[in-house]
């Protein structure tokens, strides 16, 4: 289902969560079928999982080689922002 996304340098907490998870589908995510706030993210050098929390959006990636890097971003940034720091990857 298509969901209408506001402009992409509209801050997260303007987002309806439909949209946001919208958002999250396009760029590739999956939900986790045990947690609906979990989406995964794979690509083909690292992983992420995406979860969206009650303050922040907390950003866990995994590279192949196995090391971890963990980031929150506040639903203040946009979302073309945190789009851009999702994809560049561990």
């Amino acid at each position: 289902m298509s969901r209408q996304l506001p402009n992409p340098d509209t801050p997260l907490y303007h987002h309806a969560l439909p949209a946001l998870e919208g958002w999250l589908e396009q760029m590739g995510c999956q939900r986790d079928k045990d947690n609906i706030c979990l989406w995964r993210l794979r690509q083909p050098s690292w992983s992420a999982d995406v979860e969206l929390c009650v303050e922040d959006m907390s950003v866990r990636w995994t590279g192949h080689s196995g090391g971890t890097t963990q980031r929150s971003f506040p639903y203040s940034l946009s979302r073309s922002d945190v789009e851009r720091a999702i994809m560049v990857g561990p």
